[in-house]
């Protein structure tokens, strides 16, 4: 195992250009994965806790046998280890719910919101000593490989123009390292270059670059809206309540159920426009254990029993499935249309348009379409992750190269800690020379 602190989450310091020794790692992203991938290689080491019960039978007889073995030195696919019936929200040895009683202690409303998930972590970060390994405020903009011989034969200039026409491959025949470009913002606002050499790079960044937009009239007036911390905003500033008009959720996945959840704890009416059908196999909630999320199997119920066309027991709830939207107006007017073409005109006062989200992967080569299952698409978290090893978590197209969380696939959080041992043990397998 390397010793503490040698493997930073980004660098600490800047660094020269010549004579470098690589880092063994580069963590790309300050999210759940990358903040979970930092805690195991910092000499937390996991271990099955006497008693623990995991719903995998199969899983569950080989952590029994290897009870005094390190997770990470076990031989079980990253994956698996996520299906137990962990917290939500909650990373390794702090638990979410915990924590947020007793940031909440004595409130009415406990509820968990954006803001309280974003201080949980900061929280985390603090108590588990891992500052050291994040250099806040730094923005990457280039990866690449390059020949670890050039680091010290070569000027920056030489290496450019070496390498303008390649992708990932430098020098097949040499030892290769990734260069890591960017630049760190300083309090004044200035930009400071930053140059850092890694024998691996972890892509954690998630997909809230970019949030998918629908593409009709009127999605860039103001009370339009593509994040569900504008609803939480509102709500604070009193800009709506209970006697608003409703306010309209597009969108039928976990982000969406979340603003539904909210909106329906603070009595805020809502009208939730969705293209599929409530039965369709593909709609997540389809798809989710009713006893390990409950919150999101009352959502499903209530898109299915309270339809515009009959009435049910949930106030202030419409759910329209099958509908799109053709346009929004200034005067906060919505028109939809079914599937037979009929449409309706609602008035609301706020919009969200909760589809989805896109990562922003500029800083790779070919935007990182070359790594994706289908590399002849963009990289997408629920049709098009980056394709890796089950294992490993290591991209089956570039050797040295990692991808965490929803690049990976895994769209919840609970599943990053998985994925993270995932990388951990073949970081820490690659450091101690063991083979795979």
């Amino acid at each position: 195992m390397l010793p503490d602190g040698k493997m930073y989450a980004l660098l600490t310091r800047p660094q020269n250009k010549s004579g470098l020794k690589p880092l063994p790692v580069v963590i790309i992203g300050n999210g759940p994965s990358g903040i979970c991938l930092s805690y195991l290689l910092s000499g937390y080491t996991p271990y099955f806790k006497r008693d623990s019960l995991h719903p995998h039978p199969i899983l569950q007889k080989k952590l029994e046998e290897a009870r005094g073995i390190s997770i990470l030195d076990q031989s079980i696919e990253g994956s698996m280890v996520t299906l137990s019936r962990g917290e939500w929200m909650g990373l390794p040895d702090l638990p979410f719910k915990e924590w947020l009683k007793q940031k909440k202690r004595g409130l009415r409303n406990n509820r968990a919101t954006a803001e309280d998930i974003a201080q949980y972590y900061q929280h985390y970060v603090v108590k588990k000593g891992l500052q050291k390994n994040f250099r806040c405020s730094t923005v990457v903009t280039s990866v690449r490989k390059v020949s670890a011989d050039s680091i010290s034969n070569h000027t920056q200039e030489d290496q450019q123009e070496n390498s303008d026409d390649s992708l990932w491959n430098f020098n097949e025949k040499s030892t290769e390292v990734f260069q890591v470009d960017g630049f760190f913002k300083t309090m004044k606002g200035d930009k400071e270059p930053l140059s850092i050499y890694a024998e691996n790079v972890v892509l954690a960044t998630g997909t809230y670059d970019s949030p998918t937009w629908l593409g009709v009239k009127g999605e860039n007036l103001s009370y339009v809206h593509h994040q569900l911390s504008a609803l939480e905003e509102a709500v604070k500033n009193n800009s709506i309540g209970i006697m608003s008009d409703p306010v309209l959720i597009v969108g039928a996945g976990l982000t969406a159920a979340d603003a539904i959840l909210f909106a329906h704890h603070c009595n805020i009416p809502v009208v939730h426009v969705f293209r599929r059908k409530v039965s369709d196999p593909g709609l997540i909630f389809n798809q989710l254990p009713k006893m390990m999320y409950p919150e999101y199997h009352k959502v499903h119920q209530m898109m299915k029993e309270q339809s515009a066309a009959c009435a049910g027991p949930y106030e202030c709830y419409v759910s329209l499935p099958e509908h799109h939207v053709l346009s929004f107006s200034k005067d906060k007017k919505c028109i939809f249309q079914d599937k037979n073409g009929h449409q309706k005109v609602h008035k609301i006062s706020m919009a969200l348009v909760l589809t989805g989200s896109n990562p922003n992967l500029s800083f790779l080569p070919n935007n990182g379409i070359d790594l994706a299952m289908n590399s002849s698409q963009p990289v997408n978290p629920k049709r098009n992750p980056i394709d890796v090893d089950p294992f490993t978590y290591e991209s089956t197209q570039e050797k040295g190269l990692y991808a965490l969380g929803p690049l990976a696939g895994d769209n919840f959080v609970r599943f990053v800690q998985g994925g993270a041992l995932a990388v951990a043990s073949s970081l820490l397998k690659k450091a101690n020379k063991i083979p795979p």
